[in-house]
């Protein structure tokens, strides 16, 4: 008996596989796929508390603190006081980091086209205004209470 895949397991096996084939191509770097995610959210995000940072990546703050640790000693990022909170820092790319976000950015280039080399660019088109779709939708489910069955309407 042959199982036909479903949506959600094709949609993760495609970003599994453009993530390993970016971490193919990134792996010259020496950067792990995680720093590579804290430097992108950050380049977006500079001047974030730390906490706001680990929230942006879906992680706990004591795992990202490592990352940022590991990545500050590499002197990719740095930690500057908060103007008026003195327990908290803010986050912000050094100089240094700014030719690796342009390597990530062509590298991730590189991924896509390789990823959609065989569509139309009227297919490439309709696939992002359908996945965006899906992500809005999901979105506003989110935010919404999970109705559960069964449950008593009283």
């Amino acid at each position: 008996m042959t199982i036909k895949p479903t949506l959600g397991f094709i949609l993760h096996d495609v970003a599994r596989l453009m993530r390993k084939r970016f971490e193919q191509r990134a792996r010259k770097v020496g950067l792990t796929r995680s720093q590579w995610q804290v430097l992108s959210k950050l380049a977006m995000n500079e001047g974030i508390h730390q906490k706001g940072l680990a929230d942006l990546l879906e992680i706990e703050s004591i795992t990202l603190v490592r990352l940022l640790d590991k990545m500050q000693e590499r002197g990719l990022l740095e930690r500057r006081p908060h103007p008026t909170d003195r327990r908290m820092t803010l986050l912000y790319l050094t100089p240094q980091s700014h030719p690796l976000l342009q390597v990530m950015r062509t590298l991730g280039e590189q991924t896509r086209a390789e990823t959609m080399s065989d569509f139309s660019a009227e297919e490439s088109v309709q696939l992002e205004q359908v996945l965006t779709r899906m992500r809005d939708n999901l979105l506003h489910a989110c935010s919404q209470p999970v109705e559960t069955e069964g449950a008593d309407d009283a």
